[in-house]
């Protein structure tokens, strides 16, 4: 029985992260939330991931997705909605989620109590294996947020961090692309950051003294 995320059957679901929602996110700093999604969506393409974007009315005061996105998925298929506060209640975003085949969705969105519960409850009852990211997600209150992780685990919805997420798909550095893991822990956590300049200092200050 596999217990960690298998990268070959899942898909990231990046809901409504939008420059008007960040404006009421009360829980998590908004420049710590941008950098994580920016993260995932920086993991799936490295784990080749699916990445599924979508936005609120974002010609309202809810407004566009932010910039990075585009950035940091250029193949994110976007799927636009009718008005549907819930992703999972418009049928052309259900529909691409089936087409890709996979069956275990990382969730992450704004706001966490509405657009990234709604569709991890409705896919969950549809026999998805879903999880949500809590700190690449955002609610108007730190009590919001609470409630909402306790009603979605209750359901079976399992909640991770952005790291959690990224080193569950990495799982070793025996690997091609392990510079490039690195960098998003990097982005991540700026204290790794400067742990690893220190070691290459280090790791040069070594090189030196041996010549």
């Amino acid at each position: 029985m596999k217990v960690l995320i298998d990268p070959a059957d899942t898909l990231m679901l990046l809901l409504d992260h939008q420059n008007g929602l960040f404006q009421t996110v009360k829980d998590v700093p908004v420049a710590e939330l941008r950098i994580n999604t920016v993260v995932l969506a920086k993991v799936a393409k490295l784990a080749k991931i699916p990445v599924i974007t979508t936005a609120s009315v974002p010609d309202g005061p809810n407004g566009p997705l932010m910039h990075e996105l585009k950035e940091a998925a250029p193949d994110a298929i976007y799927v636009p909605r009718k008005g549907e506060i819930s992703a999972w209640d418009n049928e052309d975003f259900v529909k691409t989620v089936k087409n890709t085949g996979r069956k275990t969705l990382v969730i992450a969105g704004v706001w966490t109590s509405v657009c990234v519960a709604f569709p991890a409850l409705q896919a969950k009852a549809e026999g998805y294996h879903v999880y949500f990211v809590t700190d690449a997600s955002g609610d108007p209150s730190p009590l919001a947020s609470q409630t909402t992780i306790a009603r979605l685990t209750q359901a079976g919805i399992i909640p991770m961090s952005t790291n959690a997420v990224f080193c569950e798909l990495q799982r070793t550095w025996n690997r091609p692309d392990a510079a490039q893991y690195a960098e998003l822990y990097a982005a991540y956590s700026p204290a790794y950051q400067a742990v690893m300049e220190s070691y290459a200092r280090a790791q040069e200050a070594a090189r030196v003294s041996k010549k």
